[in-house]
């Protein structure tokens, strides 16, 4: 039974504990290089670098609440990233579960000393912002 579930969720891109995996995340990646691009440095003025300010953000609980529903519920200006103010809008990434959520911000945040996100982390987070657009998502941002 433990064989068949581990070969289950290695079907769906899971490891045995149910995270998705860094490849998984580095797919995920791909919708958000074309404004982000590929190395995550964004484009100046219109869409902000994925790098230092993130890995900082993912490492405290009220940071790690606001990346996640950036990703949830989108997030629209102004915001501030990396001293840069940011006046545009990231559209909600309505079609990810919360295992691709956890995997993609893995992706973004790695080689930093944040904790891995896990689907059930994101799947809380997920719960309680039903009443949140973007906006008021990008006023979330922990200063």
């Amino acid at each position: 039974m433990m064989r068949r579930l581990a070969i289950l969720a290695a079907t769906a891109g899971l490891t045995a504990a149910g995270h998705a995996d860094a490849q998984d995340g580095a797919t995920i990646y791909k919708r958000c290089a074309a404004c982000h691009l590929a190395n995550g440095a964004g484009v100046p003025g219109a869409f902000p670098p994925l790098k230092t300010d993130v890995r900082k953000l993912a490492a405290t609980p009220a940071g790690r609440r606001y990346l996640a529903l950036v990703v949830i519920r989108g997030v629209s200006g102004p915001i501030t990233v990396e001293g840069k103010a940011y006046r545009g809008m990231m559209p909600a990434q309505a079609g990810l579960n919360d295992a691709q959520v956890a995997a993609v911000l893995n992706h973004v945040v790695r080689g930093g000393s944040a904790k891995a996100f896990t689907p059930k982390e994101i799947a809380g987070y997920r719960a309680g912002s039903a009443a949140l657009n973007s906006a008021a998502v990008g006023r979330l941002q922990p200063k």
